[in-house]
């Protein structure tokens, strides 16, 4: 016969301690959402869906962006053990500067559409955690004011090369004198891919009001009095654009790009420059000798040409190819600090993170991308820990393998 008793007062008191009430709904939905997964879901539910495919969506079928996530997750890990790990440091040098995590914000284009807030509040997360930031070419805040609202943050700026020459030698100018130390330059873009998801769902710059949008703008109310009520949609690299934004890629994109580009690029920029697009390891030895201090692999995050190659396996033999007459950079497909530590390990000098910060944006706005920056950290914490490591530098490509 099981004994039975009364509980004391003092013992119901320790078992019976509810949650503090959070008042604010921001805050109280984001501390909810322990992973960029959980982000996205409230990304989703929170956004347009022209808007929430037009982040999440790729190119074609989407083998790409697919391909690069499952590489990421096919990575298995190797710990070692009895190492002390109390403490962690995170940091890195990207380019010479500090970083305090081994990732930066990509630049992402149309920002402000996905949350009022947009680039500016991306840029003061990234100055509070003193990280880079990365401002587009087709950014949705102007060079300038990006620039002011992160005075302190590391700035860098990515550029497509137009037809016209004169126009990016002026937002390369303009991007120099408001501060911004690196220069990102996209070269996997000579037209624009195929991106479904925006054609089906017919999204325009700025968005429509068309019966299929209002009628999804009825459950989403507060974006729309959000994007009705604060400043128009204003574009680093051109004062108005009135179509879709297939079309406004294929006025801006150049398809006679060349190496004769790099070159002009080269001597144009006085900092740092990046080239950003690279696939495969001929391009990656060729740019570099081109002087492209880093190289960023990417296939643009499955945006551009669908079935790429994915950028993490890439990685070795980039690796070897360059040496160390440049940095070699990785993206697409990282959703996790456990991501972040793998292409850190497999020899990566930094990570840029561009869907995983939109998805927080959307979700709650700057609270939102700083909630982004606090899963991936603790994460990749975490991470290391359990690796048995304590630096960035202690990591070696043995912690990591792909399978």
């Amino acid at each position: 016969m099981t004994k039975r008793r009364l509980p004391k007062p003092s013992e119901l008191k320790q078992i019976l301690r509810p949650k503090p009430i959070v008042l604010n709904p921001t805050e109280r939905r984001l501390a909810g959402a322990h992973t960029i997964a959980d982000l996205r879901m409230l990304a989703r539910k929170r956004t347009p869906r022209a808007a929430f495919d037009y982040t999440d969506g790729a190119a074609e079928l989407e083998d790409s962006l697919r391909r690069a996530r499952q590489a990421f997750r096919s990575v298995e890990f190797h710990p070692n053990v009895l190492r002390g790990v109390s403490d962690v440091d995170t940091s890195v040098s990207i380019l010479g500067k500090r970083s305090a995590l081994p990732f930066a914000f990509a630049p992402t284009g149309f920002t402000r559409m996905m949350n009022h807030e947009g680039e500016a509040a991306v840029a003061r997360v990234a100055q509070r955690n003193d990280i880079p930031f990365s401002l587009s070419t087709m950014a949705t805040t102007s060079i300038e004011d990006a620039a002011a609202a992160a005075p302190d943050a590391r700035k860098w700026f990515q550029l497509y090369v137009w037809r016209d020459h004169g126009a990016g030698e002026d937002l390369m100018n303009r991007a120099w004198a408001a501060g911004y130390d690196t220069l990102l330059l996209t070269v996997d873009t000579p037209v624009a891919g195929a991106r479904l998801r925006d054609v089906r769902n017919g999204l325009t710059i700025p968005p429509a009001l068309t019966l299929k949008t209002f009628l999804d703008g009825a459950t989403h109310p507060a974006w729309w009095f959000n994007l009705l009520t604060t400043e128009p949609l204003t574009f680093a690299s051109l004062s108005h654009f009135d179509g879709t934004v297939a079309e406004l890629l294929n006025k801006l994109f150049d398809p006679t790009l060349n190496f004769d580009d790099l070159d002009w690029v080269r001597a144009t920029w006085p900092g740092k420059l990046v080239v950003k697009g690279i696939q495969n390891v001929s391009d990656a030895r060729d740019v570099v000798k081109h002087g492209a201090d880093a190289v960023l692999l990417s296939n643009h995050g499955g945006r551009q040409l669908d079935r790429a190659p994915t950028p993490i396996e890439l990685l070795t033999p980039t690796l070897d190819a360059v040496g160390d007459d440049a940095e070699v950079w990785v993206d697409t497909g990282i959703l996790s600090g456990g991501d972040i530590v793998a292409a850190m390990a497999r020899g990566a000098s930094a990570c840029l993170i561009g869907r995983a910060f939109l998805y927080g944006l959307m979700a709650g706005g700057e609270r939102g991308v700083q909630r982004t920056v606090d899963i991936l950290r603790t994460e990749m914490v975490r991470t290391m820990q359990l690796l048995g490591v304590r630096t960035i530098a202690d990591l070696q490509p043995t912690h990591a393998t792909l399978r």
